[in-house]
């Protein structure tokens, strides 16, 4: 049967690996985050507030096309980051912070709504989940230049945003995984009981513990 599954998460969490990850184990064909290909990020990092409506639009469109081509695959695919985090975590934030205007932001979201009303959605998102200190570990170690300025604050209002999202999506069952205390990359039986749980998941289970 074939399985469309979304990884979702903050920044630095671990998204695009864990799809590398599981594209090896089972298989499925990965679709990545547009971030090399924004070609607005590195001045979005440099000055929010005049590129964070065109960096958002650029991952919107991105996203939406390959939420197309996910569905017109023939076989199982997996996507790292799912067109709904960009509207209501990363875009609203923006707004929020007063990064982008309210002008933008209507536009932005009118055209987010008109989309997701006929965009059928995955089959299940797998959550990522990791405390501030985690995820600036994280992306540290990744070593993108663009990304050194992210403050604290700023991921942990990502963070609470998440966790409100999640709190009122019912599209598509979510399975969570708090990654602060494993590692899938080095420890082999954490990737296992990962992608174990992921297919279990389709079949009706919530919270992964890897305790």
């Amino acid at each position: 049967m074939k399985r469309f599954v979304t990884i979702a998460g903050n920044i630095g969490v671990g998204k695009s690996t864990l799809t590398a990850l599981l594209e090896r184990r089972l298989g499925w064909e990965p679709f990545y985050e547009a971030v090399n290909d924004n070609p607005y990020l590195a001045d979005f990092y440099a000055d929010m507030e005049r590129w964070a409506f065109h960096s958002q639009i650029f991952f919107l469109s991105r996203r939406l096309a390959h939420h197309r081509a996910i569905l017109d695959h023939p076989a199982s695919a997996i996507q790292d980051r799912s067109v709904y985090e960009d509207a209501e975590i990363f875009a609203r934030n923006l707004y929020l912070q007063g990064k982008m205007s309210e002008r933008d932001y209507a536009a932005y979201q009118e055209l987010y709504e008109a989309v997701r009303a006929f965009i059928p959605p995955p089959d299940l998102i797998v959550y990522l989940s990791a405390n501030v200190e985690t995820l600036r570990t994280r992306i540290a170690h990744r070593g993108r230049d663009f990304e050194r300025s992210i403050s604290p604050e700023y991921l942990q209002q990502l963070n609470t945003l998440y966790d409100s999202w999640l709190d009122r999506f019912d599209l598509c069952p979510i399975l969570t995984i708090p990654t602060d205390e494993i590692d899938f990359v080095e420890d082999e039986h954490h990737l296992h009981r990962i992608a174990n749980h992921i297919l279990d998941r389709l079949q009706g289970r919530d919270v992964l513990s890897l305790s």
